[in-house]
């Protein structure tokens, strides 16, 4: 066997895994490349404006990319423990391995990877999804783990997700999941409405569509939070440890995104009271030098038209009628052949 690699004839290897979730990876590669777009475009801007461009485009793309990376991801709640535990059912060969928990919005992610990978002549690395989003059957994907003759330390923690499951941690998590994603999408939704604002003469109200992307997301960690904690910890047993879940890069990443959202919005109103022609110079929206004609810095003026003083309009040149008939008429008499006098 050692000729053919330490492989079997007529079966095939081991599928390779992508080392990061391919929704994860289409979000964040859809927002690089518009990124990249942007700074393509970016010589054909002059002066200080590239700059104020660049740092609007570079904060809004992290905050649109952070809050749908999270709505999808499963770190929101985290633990791992290496332990000495049984392998499969009705036997009694321990291994030694590394056991991980991943819960996000949609599901439960385990990981098992023994410490070395080679034990029992088999390769022990599995990494397994149980999911309980809209149209999802959990029950059903773990009666298809228990045929598929799974490790035991996967259908331990796998079964203390169950609907049946003693622990209730079930209704504890999907419950916070649903809440929790319903609240990042709203915040998506505000953030689209921040941005389409932003680019108008209304940067106040942006301002306040971006106040209220923050908002949504701090509710989102409030409602996962309060639902994670309606129930007592389940204790989670492998071997001889026990396995304590904590908050993910998931919860911690949209915490800091809600508060710089807020912060923004903070220094945005705070310009718009202070600082008004520095806020639109920032993004890239002039203002006449005449104070006369500078749009008013309280909310209502940034829609109230704007007209142009009489100094500035063309003064008329009123003909008088007699004087323009009898020019006329001489230009008649002395070329009766040019067309412009016929007219």
């Amino acid at each position: 066997m050692a000729t053919l690699g330490h492989t079997f004839p007529f079966y095939a290897g081991p599928k390779p895994t992508f080392p990061m979730d391919t929704t994860l990876a289409s979000i964040i590669m859809i927002f690089l490349t518009a990124l990249a777009t942007f700074i393509v475009i970016l010589p054909g801007i002059r002066g200080k404006t590239r700059l104020f461009w660049l740092l609007r485009v570079v904060t809004s793309l992290f905050i649109g990319a952070a809050i749908l990376a999270v709505n999808f991801s499963s770190e929101w709640s985290v633990g791992q423990v290496s332990t000495n535990t049984s392998y499969k059912a009705f036997s009694s060969e321990w291994i030694s391995a590394d056991i991980g928990l991943q819960v996000g919005l949609g599901g439960v992610n385990i990981t098992l990877t023994g410490t070395p990978v080679q034990q029992l002549n088999e390769t022990i690395n599995y990494n397994e999804e149980f999911t309980w989003r809209l149209g999802e059957n959990y029950a059903e994907e773990y009666a298809k783990a228990l045929e598929k003759g799974l490790p035991d330390p996967v259908l331990y923690l796998a079964e203390k997700f169950t609907p049946r499951s003693p622990c209730g941690l079930y209704r504890q998590y999907r419950l916070a999941g649903h809440y929790t994603s319903a609240m990042l999408w709203v915040a998506f939704l505000c953030w689209l409405l921040a941005n389409v604002m932003l680019s108008m003469p209304v940067l106040v109200y942006g301002g306040y569509m971006l106040l209220a992307t923050g908002i949504f997301q701090l509710l989102a960690l409030l409602f996962f939070s309060m639902a994670t904690s309606l129930t007592s910890p389940c204790p989670l047993h492998l071997g001889a440890s026990v396995l304590h879940t904590h908050h993910g890069p998931a919860f911690w990443i949209t915490l800091t995104t809600g508060l710089l959202c807020v912060l923004l919005s903070l220094a945005m109103a705070v310009a718009h009271r202070m600082q008004p022609h520095r806020l639109k110079a920032f993004f890239n929206q002039s203002v006449d030098e005449d104070p006369m004609l500078e749009w008013s810095p309280e909310e209502g003026g940034l829609l109230s038209p704007r007209y142009r003083s009489m100094a500035d309009s063309p003064k008329s040149q009123d003909i008088p009628l007699s004087e323009a008939s009898s020019t006329k008429a001489y230009c008649k008499e002395a070329h009766p052949k040019d067309p412009d006098c016929a007219l």
